[in-house]
């Protein structure tokens, strides 16, 4: 078994297993989760500066993590039935890779595990223990996909927590990332109507961790670890980053700059300063891909065009400039008017101060609002900052 050469969340989880920070010893972070491979050459966010690294905490055995599931439907398999899904980890279930390991299509019936009532195609992921991720972002994405469930992320099913094994089993996202779908050469192009449904799926995900009881910061929103199912529903995969926000009396959540270099938010990358508010920027990199059809970094392009913000963000609220800079190979078959609001969307997420973005459900109640415009009058996108509390 080896790398192939070709509901709302509980503060009780990161108390109990030492990792209310879910800090990686790693100064970068890539991957992606579910059925589609990784961008495994991104170039990463310089991880300075940092907040000094917490001591090391003792790691939970098998049998803490299993009793601390005690009450979820998530299961605990053994790698012999890993093994029985995926036909023992056969190149013909293999299906991609990124920073966390490779990934395998598997099935599980009642031949893995008698008495299963409910047959299913899964994405089996297996912890490469010479990649970029470690068992801290393993042990992560059990505790916050344990305990989150929501349509618009990706669902985990067990994992596999055996000697030095670590894996991961999810539902089987058939289409693969959004990145696949943006930017391999050989895809068809996204048509309209899948973007808009995208991006306000992927807003809906976003929007639910910031309103959980206890607020959660995905902190590596990207296109790779968006997941689509057969009609083109996103879900949010890979919280190996994720954080618990800030409590009552905080403002903000002090950390290492991990992430990837274009999504991660101009402040965060300074001061190491999290919050909501990140993730609503990287989200407006994300809505700006989506339009232009243009990766967030990308040198391969002439040095002016290479930051897809720096070069995108002039012609966002300008109708007559953001033609321009539209996905050509949408041949122009989209509404104007809605193409304009999504741009002018797009520009409040990006903005610099991160008072002065949106909530998250702020986002997507404006996303919707975009099925049904046509080419008629539409009344421009506009986000009002909450005032200070004195």
């Amino acid at each position: 078994m080896g790398k192939p050469k070709s509901s709302s969340s509980s503060a009780s989880w990161s108390s109990l297993f030492g990792l209310g920070c879910f800090s990686s010893s790693h100064a970068a972070h890539s991957g992606e989760s579910g059925g589609s491979g990784g961008s495994r050459n991104a170039a990463k966010v310089a991880s300075s500066p940092r907040p000094p690294a917490p001591p090391p905490m003792p790691m939970p055995s098998p049998e803490d993590l299993s009793l601390s599931l005690a009450g979820s439907d998530v299961l605990a398999f053994t790698v012999e039935e890993l093994r029985a899904a995926t036909r023992d980890f056969s190149m013909t279930n293999f299906v991609g890779e990124g920073g966390f390991g490779p990934v395998y299509k598997g099935r599980i019936d009642d031949r893995v595990r008698p008495g299963l009532r409910q047959p299913q195609a899964v994405a089996v992921k297996l912890l490469d223990l010479e990649g970029s991720q470690g068992h801290k972002e393993w042990l992560a994405e059990v505790i916050f996909l344990g305990q989150l469930r929501h349509p618009h992320l990706v669902k985990l099913i067990g994992y596999c927590y055996q000697d030095q094994h670590r894996l991961l089993v999810y539902e089987f996202m058939a289409r693969g990332s959004l990145e696949k779908h943006l930017f391999k050469k050989y895809s068809a192009s996204l048509p309209w109507s899948a973007r808009l449904k995208i991006s306000i799926g992927a807003a809906k995900g976003l929007a639910f961790l910031h309103e959980a009881a206890k607020p959660v910061i995905y902190r590596d929103f990207k296109t790779s670890n968006i997941l689509l199912d057969s009609d083109y529903t996103a879900k949010l995969s890979d919280f190996g980053l994720a954080k618990d926000g800030p409590g009552e009396d905080e403002t903000h959540v002090s950390t290492r700059v991990m992430g990837t270099q274009g999504y991660a938010a101009p402040e965060y990358i300074m001061t190491g300063h999290l919050t909501t508010k990140s993730d609503v920027y990287s989200f407006g990199v994300v809505l700006l891909e989506l339009l232009t059809g243009r990766k967030a970094v990308d040198k391969n392009r002439p040095p002016r065009e290479q930051n897809l913000v720096e070069w995108a963000r002039p012609c966002l609220n300008d109708s007559r400039r953001l033609e321009r800079v539209m996905d050509r190979r949408l041949n122009g078959q989209y509404p104007t008017r809605a193409a304009q609001k999504a741009a002018a969307i797009a520009h409040k997420c990006l903005h610099v101060s991160p008072k002065s973005r949106p909530q998250m459900s702020a986002v997507v109640e404006a996303l919707e609002s975009l099925l049904a415009l046509d080419d008629g009058t539409v009344e421009p996108f506009v986000y009002t900052a909450p005032t200070a509390s004195k």
